[in-house]
């Protein structure tokens, strides 16, 4: 059983020595632990730090490509290099890399597929109070789009087994955290949650800019995501809407209409009928856009046996402790 712990980082020179101390060494249950840092666009020594630390693996992107993107070439080189187990952490060290074994143990005894580490943002002292409330609002309507039940759904430590791995496709350019879920909801994923601690504030976070700014993305991509995996059921309420809307005046025309004066309300019949168009329009497209999920999920299962395929044929490279093997152009990162 082997485990690789990534870490992607933006200039976390200064935290990286502490959070790779904090990673276990020996876990039960598991032969190897590597660790992986995703240098994305760093402009410090992250890179320097990382080699005289000892890492493993070190995946390099030419500039500064996001916290998703990071995650997903993160998540593609752990693959390669024959993992297990993925853990991902932050690099600016928030999370208690000593729970690390907690995290991974439903894993280990085949009760998840993915395990997400609840950080109990209630306790944490330097979070203010909007930026609990909104984890706290922001977890429960995840929860609810995705039909996973986890306190927790923003957090970013977290544990993915090989096969729930091999599955995953993010997309998001914003944070993966939100699409995971969403993804493991509608592949009936195993997926749990268990209680971790955190460390004190090393810096500001840099997601969590302004209130404003976090919620405009995340509500962009939750809606987004949520789009992709049920279009037929957005564009029907979408229609509906629409539709019922565009009774009410042509109901408004009909009542005037047998009172004997419909002549001077035939514009409410107008803005009805259009309505009603435009709603049976957003209909059609959401059977549309659900013939394309559909097709989307056929793709999916293709992407995943021919990762699977390749990983056959680079097993033997997978256990290379240098540079990183070459991923796909479209992942735009150099070794």
């Amino acid at each position: 059983m082997k485990l690789i712990v990534q870490i992607p980082c933006h200039n976390e020179e200064e935290t990286l020595p502490q959070t790779v101390a904090d990673i276990p060494q020996e876990i039960r249950g598991v032969d190897r632990i590597e660790i992986l840092v995703i240098d994305d666009g760093c402009t410090d020594r992250t890179t320097e730090v990382a080699r005289a630390l000892g890492v493993a693996h070190i995946v390099r992107n030419r500039s500064q490509m996001g916290l998703a993107s990071a995650f997903r070439v993160g998540l593609d080189a752990c693959l390669q290099r024959g993992a297990d187990i993925v853990v991902n952490t932050d690099g600016d060290n928030q999370y208690a890399g000593r729970d690390i074994p907690k995290l991974i143990r439903p894993i280990l005894e085949g009760r998840a597929d993915i395990v997400v580490g609840n950080r109990q943002t209630d306790t944490i002292e330097h979070f203010s109070w909007g930026k609990k409330w909104l984890q706290t609002i922001g977890s429960f309507a995840i929860r609810k789009v995705s039909g996973i039940d986890v306190p927790d759904a923003v957090s970013g430590f977290r544990a993915i087994s090989r096969d729930a791995a091999l599955q995953m496709n993010i997309v998001s350019p914003f944070s993966y955290t939100i699409e995971m879920l969403i993804q493991a909801g509608k592949k009936r994923m195993a997926v749990t949650s268990v209680p971790v601690a955190t460390n004190p504030k090393t810096r500001e976070s840099r997601l969590f800019k302004s209130i404003p700014r976090f919620l405009e993305k995340s509500l962009t991509t939750l809606v987004r995501m949520y789009t992709m995996y049920r279009p037929l059921r957005v564009f029907v309420l979408i229609g509906l809407v629409f539709s019922l809307v565009g009774i009410v005046p042509i109901l408004r025309f009909l009542v005037f209409y047998a009172l004997g004066d419909g002549g001077g309300h035939i514009q409410s019949l107008i803005i009805g009928g259009v309505l009603l168009v435009i709603g049976l329009v957003t209909f059609l497209v959401g059977l549309v856009a659900d013939l394309i999920g559909h097709n989307r999920q056929l793709i999916e299962m293709t992407l995943e046996k021919v990762r699977r395929l390749e990983l056959a044929v680079t097993h033997d490279m997978a256990e290379m402790p240098d540079e990183p093997l070459l991923a796909p152009d479209h992942l735009r990162h150099e070794q």
